[in-house]
């Protein structure tokens, strides 16, 4: 098995495919949201089912760049909380955890 470092040298580090909620909560929102999406499929026009998939794809780009944040600003709060504690540097973690969030 391949240690941390090497799946992130190989990009096979992939948290947002394998991380899923175990929150019984998640499963029930999940059914009820494909339900939803199935009556509206049989009560709207193919070109407005159409426009809402588009929709909702525009949402979940959005919210996939929400998470992507996420995932940094509490990646970057975890490692400067870990050097302030190993340096015993006070206010480190803020600084670091308030570092702008630049994208590409």
């Amino acid at each position: 098995m391949r240690s941390l470092l090497e799946k992130l040298y190989h990009g096979s580090l992939h948290p947002n495919e394998n991380v899923i909620p175990t929150d019984p909560q998640y499963t029930i929102l999940n059914k009820r949201i494909s339900e939803i999406i199935e009556t509206w499929k049989g009560q709207l026009s193919e070109e407005e089912f159409d426009e809402l998939e588009a929709f909702l794809d525009l949402y979940a780009q959005a919210h996939g760049m929400e998470l992507a944040s996420i995932f940094k600003y509490g990646f970057r709060l975890g490692a400067g909380i870990m050097v302030e504690v190993l340096t015993g540097e006070e206010e480190l973690a803020s600084k670091l955890s308030s570092y702008p969030d630049k994208t590409q």
